[in-house]
């Protein structure tokens, strides 16, 4: 198991410092390779609430330390666990068991959810200071939709049957970052590769937070951008969508700095989205609404940079 101290920014950033501990093993079966996720908290503080956080493809526990320092600082406790398609794992778009790593994904969040006591206590000082009755989950790209799930959203079939419900008691609240659309406007090589991409939001009830980028121009649709709103629109409420005016998919790169995939790398637009969401989630579990009132309030002077709608 690693440990690191922080702060691995500097401090006027982050507010205080915060730790990581990695790997975290957590009890699984079916899964071929066992289930690992890393813990980011802050070192002092109590009553914290926990953000269980779903990677997009291929990335892993190792990646969004951006969001994950900023939000440890805000105050909460993050569990990132490591899914099947990482590319660590090597299964790709042709091995048999991508099609099945949708349900995989979920599943994984259901067990972080249900193990999180034990994930915890060994990782330490977070076990008695966690609130774990303000859990809330959130999810980048195929994390989003994953996350998705456990707030509400389905599947459709082919025949455009919605699937079974995978909603958690324990998730009071989501954030979905660039979240995948509604599948009628899948291209080509969405249908041929990620056919489970259809989500359904219409019983999508729990309070979330969707953010989109206003560039984010997908491989994935034929829609383009406000495609990624899907899920704010096509939900029922209560739903906010902040919408990030020059973000393209990695808005600004929160998967990590000078990554390769990042194309519109904006470290000031990573602290918007870490912030947003963090802002969102102390006012939605009710701990703290002042923070998301001080984001409305720079709307205004954003020059249109980003915008914020509620229902």
């Amino acid at each position: 198991m690693e440990l690191h101290s922080g702060p691995r920014r500097p401090t006027a950033t982050l507010g205080r410092r915060v730790f990581a501990v990695k790997p975290v093993a957590v009890p699984t079966t079916g899964r071929g390779i066992g289930l690992q996720v890393k813990v980011t908290a802050p070192v002092d503080g109590r009553d914290l609430p926990v953000i269980v956080f779903s990677h997009g493809n291929a990335w892993s526990m190792d990646g969004y330390e951006p969001l994950a320092d900023r939000w440890a600082a805000a105050g909460f406790v993050v569990v990132q666990p490591t899914h099947l398609d990482s590319r660590r794992h090597g299964i790709g778009f042709d091995d048999p068991r991508f099609a099945t790593i949708w349900r995989v994904r979920i599943a994984d969040l259901h067990r972080v959810l249900d193990s999180l006591g034990d994930i915890l206590d060994q990782v330490g000082g977070p076990a008695a200071r966690a609130d774990r009755d303000r859990v809330a989950v959130a999810g980048h790209s195929w994390g989003a939709q994953t996350a998705g799930a456990l707030l509400g959203a389905r599947v459709l079939d082919a025949e455009g049957n919605p699937g079974e419900d995978f909603s958690h008691p324990a998730a009071k609240a989501g954030a979905l970052l660039a979240a995948a659309g509604a599948g009628d406007a899948l291209t080509p090589f969405a249908l041929a590769h990620l056919p489970f991409a259809r989500p359904d939001f219409s019983t999508m009830t729990a309070p979330a937070l969707v953010v989109a980028g206003g560039k984010d121009q997908s491989v994935m649709t034929t829609r383009g951008p406000e495609w990624f709103t899907d899920a704010y629109h096509l939900s029922p409420g209560p739903k906010r969508l902040l919408t990030i005016a020059e973000g393209e998919h990695l808005l600004g790169g929160i998967s990590g700095e000078a990554t390769k995939d990042t194309t519109d790398e904006d470290p000031a637009r990573v602290a918007l989205v870490a912030d947003a969401v963090a802002a969102y989630l102390h006012d939605v579990l009710g701990a703290d609404a002042r923070g998301w009132q001080a984001l409305q309030d720079r709307i205004g002077r954003s020059a249109g940079a980003f915008g914020v709608e509620s229902k």
